[in-house]
């Protein structure tokens, strides 16, 4: 029997993030140990019960969840209300969690979980800003060695950005925290725009959810919402799936074609502060940090993702 892939997921949930969430903990591969939230699409208190929530309507309420940074490490928190509603999981009511998240720091949980595992056994997803990792990272460098790898949604090079002309919306609301990651020497795996918006929700790709009942009524509800935003915005057939990319990536990395380049992160321009300067061509002599992922096979990914949400 193959060995589970173990992971921590920093999240900022977000209807894909939480679909995100339901993707890995219905797959028999991952093994969740534990989810860690961040401020981001909107505050912290709102993403740590949004992921208590999205826990509950797993059935798994034996999963932990730590709730971690409540602002970027040197600006003030940009949100995404305008995306995702004011409650961060828009589109069907659900009852407020009776879990309740744990005492220890998310910052705090990823160290002891890292320097506790056996070193190289487990990857970092974020779906959020990377303050949580940077943090992590600046508070116990011992730790970077130590991790398998991190797989992060984030970023764009074709794309550009979603939130400002050069930035996408992760990497903008704290980009001194992903420079720090991209620095870190950490084996990356980057999941960007460009990638994600070739993975669109469209009503054909809903259908597989109407057969799971409640959960699948969360979903599409979900994807309701959540989708308005990006066909409006980008005149497209349906909304980009952005988050579950990383947990499909580290299920079935197949599915995925990419480059090691160099990326770089602007933290100065007031122009493209947050940018993701990704030498795609190889034009400069900067050493390759990252696999950023370029194609997706779109409908093997949502052959994964509700083959996978439907053993919940």
């Amino acid at each position: 029997m193959a060995q589970l892939r173990k992971i921590i997921i920093d999240t900022d949930p977000g209807q894909d993030d939480a679909v995100a969430i339901l993707l890995a903990l219905g797959s028999p591969e991952i093994d969740v140990l534990g989810i860690t939230t961040v401020a981001g699409n909107v505050p912290l208190a709102l993403t740590t019960t949004n992921a208590l929530k999205v826990c509950e309507v797993a059935g798994r309420r034996d999963v932990k969840v730590f709730a971690g940074c409540d602002r970027p490490l040197a600006q003030k928190l940009v949100t995404a209300e305008h995306v995702h509603g004011e409650s961060g999981l828009d589109g069907i009511e659900l009852p407020a969690p009776t879990l309740q998240a744990q005492d220890t720091h998310g910052v705090d949980f990823i160290i002891e979980t890292l320097r506790n595992e056996p070193s190289g056994t487990v990857t970092l997803c974020p779906l959020g800003p990377l303050t949580n990792i940077a943090t992590a990272f600046e508070r116990a460098p011992d730790i970077i060695e130590r991790v398998q790898e991190i797989v992060l949604m984030g970023g764009a090079y074709f794309e550009v950005g979603n939130i400002t002309p050069a930035a996408e919306f992760n990497i903008y609301v704290d980009p001194e925290a992903a420079d720090i990651v991209f620095k870190s020497g950490a084996k990356l795996t980057v999941l960007p725009l460009d990638v994600t918006h070739k993975a669109l929700v469209t009503k054909e790709r809903l259908i597989p959810f109407k057969a799971m009942g409640h959960l699948g009524d969360v979903v599409i509800g979900w994807m309701d919402f959540f989708e308005r935003f990006d066909i409006e915005k980008y005149g497209s057939a349906g909304g980009p799936l952005h988050d579950p990319t990383v947990i499909a990536y580290v299920i079935k990395p197949e599915l995925f074609t990419g480059r090691f380049i160099n990326v770089e992160i602007e933290t100065k321009s007031e122009l493209t502060r947050g940018m993701t300067v990704a030498d795609w061509w190889g034009v400069t002599d900067r050493a390759p940090n990252a696999t950023f992922i370029g194609d997706v096979d779109a409908d093997g990914f949502f052959d994964l993702l509700t083959s996978e949400i439907a053993k919940l």
